[in-house]
């Protein structure tokens, strides 16, 4: 019983995550959790924020 709680716990975390990274990438969004991600061009040189290079 313990262990079926734990995998509920689990599934309830992960699948809003899930749901958001699959959101996002239909959107054209390269670098999930970037600020400039929906400007970004892909190769992320361009970016100012988390994945600059």
């Amino acid at each position: 019983m313990d262990s079926i709680l734990v995998l509920i716990v689990i599934a309830g975390i992960l699948t809003p995550a899930i749901l958001y990274i699959r959101k996002e990438k239909k959107k054209g969004v390269h670098c999930i959790g970037c600020p400039d991600s929906g400007h970004c061009s892909g190769n992320c040189s361009g970016c100012t924020g988390c994945c600059a290079k």
